[in-house]
């Protein structure tokens, strides 16, 4: 089957499409990737979003959330466009949509988890199938409802050596280990860039640190990374995750530019590092997908600070930029046939449970 996925990740620049050929199971084909950026106006409306979600008791109308999940799911559709048009294919080649949404507030411990994006109306724009909502049945029974990218990186690791750990680093990061029976074991970590944008946003006039360079610039306040690292969410054990807002830049205002910049790149390295004393075998090589991977200063904290090998994912064949949106494209399938996308191992759910709500064109 054709599927596209979409991801609009926590990072918040933009909707990543791709197209794949899968059976769900152990066939993995990709096909095109298009990645669309958010505009500066509509990305902080969704900032905006995010935080009022977050500020609430459970999910509810709010007019700005919902002026933002209608533009939000417009968007959607010209990335959707933009990428048959350049893919060669066209509406009726295309068997499901896995559409992800934006989160704009993730609070497993309330057991809800909030997704904004219509999929009946995406669904409707092309008369193609739509699944979406991928993560409330996980959470409902118990579960994080994160990470789900976990079967997907086994499905494309199947000929590697095991152990093997695959890292995601979009605004929040999260970690799979797979084990030499192909057992999964998968949670957040903490933060990935989610801070060190904020920051650069808030005092350096520019949207991300490139490649790291503010930051290698900068000093690691040793004290306050100590103090970051204090709080208790990083001696739960997995399954864990977290939302975006959990943590703030207010542990390094009054730093400098660079020496900012450098703390909280190492606060998310010495997260993972934190991370992987949960995991039963220390894994010696880290694969890095996500836009995170471009920021030299970052991959090397990382390997000073977990003392593993740490490669970006584009040295086994696979896209970085585009991993996450073909994990959707691939759950959508994997959901349409009742097959299951999260493990007690990956969110901590009761059982392997399928997921997603299946939206058809009118």
């Amino acid at each position: 089957m054709l599927a596209i996925g979409l991801m609009s990740g926590t990072s918040r620049d933009g909707i990543d499409a791709a197209l794949i050929e899968t059976d769900g199971e152990g066939a993995v084909r990709p096909l095109a990737f298009h990645a669309m950026p958010y505009g500066e106006g509509f990305r902080m409306r969704l900032a905006e979003a995010c935080q009022r979600a977050m500020a609430m008791d459970a999910p509810g109308f709010e007019p700005l959330i919902r002026s933002v999940e209608e533009e939000l799911t417009e968007l959607h559709v010209e990335a959707v466009a933009d990428l048959l048009g350049r893919s060669g294919h066209v509406v009726g080649d295309v068997g499901v949509i896995g559409f992800h949404g934006h989160t704009v507030a993730h609070r497993p411990e309330r057991r809800w988890t909030w997704q904004i994006g219509d999929g009946a109306a995406l669904a409707g724009a092309f008369g193609i199938d739509v699944v979406a909502d991928l993560r409330s049945a996980d959470v409902e029974a118990g579960g994080q409802g994160a990470p789900l990218l976990p079967i997907y990186h086994r499905a494309l690791a199947h000929e590697l050596a095991k152990p093997v750990a695959v890292l995601n680093l979009g605004g929040v990061a999260n970690i799979t280990a797979i084990g030499p029976d192909g057992e999964l074991v998968a949670f957040d970590t903490g933060m990935a860039s989610g801070l060190i944008d904020n920051w650069m946003q808030t005092h350096g006039a520019a949207a991300y640190d490139a490649g790291g360079a503010v930051a290698a610039k900068g000093r690691v306040d040793e004290a306050r990374l100590a103090r970051m690292l204090a709080d208790p969410w990083f001696a739960v054990p997995p399954p864990k995750s977290i939302d975006r807002e959990a943590f703030s830049i207010a542990a390094v205002r009054g730093l400098e530019l660079e020496d900012g910049a450098a703390t909280l790149t190492a606060f998310s390295a010495a997260a993972v590092a934190r991370g992987v004393e949960h995991l039963g075998a220390r894994p010696e090589r880290i694969y890095v997908a996500g836009g995170g991977r471009h920021n030299a200063t970052l991959m090397t904290m990382l390997a000073q600070r977990t003392g593993a090998e740490v490669r970006p994912v584009d040295e086994l064949g696979w896209d970085g930029d585009a991993l996450e949106a073909q994990g959707f494209a691939y759950m959508a399938v994997r959901s349409v046939k009742g097959l299951p996308i999260s493990f007690p191992g990956t969110t901590g759910a009761p059982e392997p449970m399928t997921g997603g709500r299946l939206f058809r064109p009118a």
